[in-house]
C-alpha cells in the first residue's frame, strides 16, 4: 500500500469526495516543520484543510491558499540560537531497571 491508497482509503472512510494534492500538503507540512517546528507541520495542513472546506475551495483556491500558507512558514523567525528541529539530542530515558529478556526487535 502506498500513500496514494491510503488516502484514497481515508477518503472513503471520512466520506469525502475530493482530489488530495499530496505534493503541496506534503511540502506545506515540510515547511512549518523546518521552519517553524514540527508540530506545527500537522496543524499547517489541517488548518489549510479547514480554510478550504469553509470556503467551498476548488484546486486554485487550496494552492492559493497553501502559498500563503508555505511564505509564511518561509519567513517565520526562529531565534538564531534556537536548535534545528532535525539536530535535537533528546534525552534517552533510562531503562536499566527493565527486564528485557525475551523482548524482540525486528530490523
Amino acid at each position: 500500500m502506498n500513500l496514494h491508497d491510503w488516502i484514497d482509503e481515508l477518503c472513503d472512510v471520512l466520506d469525502l469526495e475530493t482530489e488530495v494534492d499530496e505534493g503541496l500538503v506534503l511540502d506545506l507540512a515540510r515547511a512549518a516543520a523546518h521552519n517553524v517546528e514540527r508540530p506545527a507541520a500537522p496543524i499547517t495542513t489541517y488548518l489549510l484543510g479547514y480554510a478550504a472546506g469553509s470556503r467551498g475551495a476548488g484546486p486554485a483556491k487550496i494552492e492559493a491558499l497553501a502559498a500563503r500558507a508555505q511564505a509564511l512558514a518561509d519567513e517565520w523567525d526562529r531565534p538564531a540560537d534556537a536548535p534545528d528541529p532535525d539536530d535535537v539530542d533528546d534525552e534517552v530515558p533510562d531503562d536499566s531497571a527493565v527486564d528485557h529478556t525475551g523482548d524482540s526487535f525486528d530490523d
